[in-house]
């Protein structure tokens, strides 16, 4: 399989949050603006790319009964450091909006999941582009569904306002509408897949 065609199929084809339904926690919870989804998007896939490439790397010399501790081991070292860097150098409003969702990305099952079903089985740099891959459709989504919610809750894109106060419908930005709007951009993006 070309690299290119590893990249495409998690941005469309295997798309974590719009056909695999992973990882819905930290999307229906961080979406609620979209550079909060686009931050989030960010934070996984910087993980998720480092992650498929050591776990890669380490798949011969790595035991079956230790796997998934491995795994979770590495997953956990590279959270931690893109913690610190956020804490250095993010923003305080996105590193409070994204607060506790950062931790969780240790045990978010689209990280977990490439890991043991395509890193594991693949090369280094095809693990790479899965990474990049999924790791782009991941953030394309966030970043989709918290410019919907933003539009409708608040007026307004990455702090642009572009419509009135009076047409704001509070409830996408609360998590209700995060469900309702989700549903919806699933369907628009089947329809159109299709």
């Amino acid at each position: 399989m070309s690299n290119v065609k590893i990249l495409m199929n998690g941005l469309i084809k295997e798309n974590p949050t719009f056909v695999l339904l992973l990882g819905m926690c930290p999307t229906l919870a961080t979406t609620t603006s979209a550079i909060n989804g686009l931050s989030m998007g960010l934070a996984t896939m910087a993980v998720l790319i480092c992650t498929n490439f050591v776990i890669s790397c380490i798949k011969k010399i790595t035991p079956d009964m230790v796997r998934i501790p491995v795994f979770i081991v590495v997953i956990a070292a590279f959270v931690t450091i893109l913690q610190m860097l956020m804490s250095a150098y993010a923003p305080d409003s996105i590193n409070q909006a994204l607060g506790i969702y950062i931790p969780l990305i240790v045990v978010n099952c689209i990280i977990l999941g490439r890991a043991e079903s395509f890193a594991a089985k693949n090369s280094p740099i095809a693990s790479l582009f899965d990474g990049i891959g999924c790791g782009l459709g991941f953030t394309l989504a966030l970043t989709i569904l918290g410019c919907a919610r933003e539009i409708l809750g608040a007026g307004s894109v990455f702090g642009i306002t572009l419509l009135p106060e009076t047409t704001n419908i509070l409830m996408f930005i609360l998590p209700p509408g995060a469900f309702l709007t989700l549903g919806y951009i699933i369907a628009i993006f089947n329809k159109v897949k299709k």
